[in-house]
């Protein structure tokens, strides 16, 4: 299956590391597909962070993610590109397991066929049981055999 996506991005180079972590923080929680941070190096040897969004390409959707880039950051330009990508069927299915319900996605197509626990949810068993996030998948697993 394919769809469009935009992809909008902006090179910052006067905020902190957590500034920018709270920006992507932010800009995820308002809905973006995806939320990219990469060091750059700009024009003078200035380090830099290349900032990339995800959105749906539609007009609204686009606006209002500039207008959230544009309140979190210090950019004073945002570069937008249209893009085709190839993307696998997805869908959610909650797993009733002895360590509570646990979320699974399940992606198929071009001849692949695959499924990964949720993290949050593999995280919360690993808190409460005291083992690590492979341990929890583990457990989870094992309980749905």
């Amino acid at each position: 299956m394919k769809d469009r996506i935009c992809e909008l991005e902006c090179n910052i180079d006067d905020m902190t590391a957590e500034e920018l972590a709270f920006a992507a923080e932010r800009i995820m929680e308002e809905g973006a597909k995806d939320v990219t941070l990469i060091p750059v190096q700009m024009k003078k040897g200035r380090p830099a962070t290349l900032m990339t969004v995800m959105c749906s390409d539609e007009e609204a959707e686009k606006e209002r993610f500039v207008r959230l880039i544009f309140r979190y950051t210090t950019t004073i330009g945002i570069r937008e590109l249209i893009s085709e990508r190839y993307i696998l069927d997805r869908n959610e299915e909650t797993l009733d397991t002895a360590y509570g319900t646990v979320r699974c996605k399940r992606v198929s197509g071009y001849g692949v066929e695959r499924s990964k626990l949720e993290y949050e949810d593999l995280a919360r068993i690993a808190r409460e049981r005291g083992v690590s996030i492979a341990e929890a998948r583990e457990l989870v697993l094992r309980s749905q055999e």
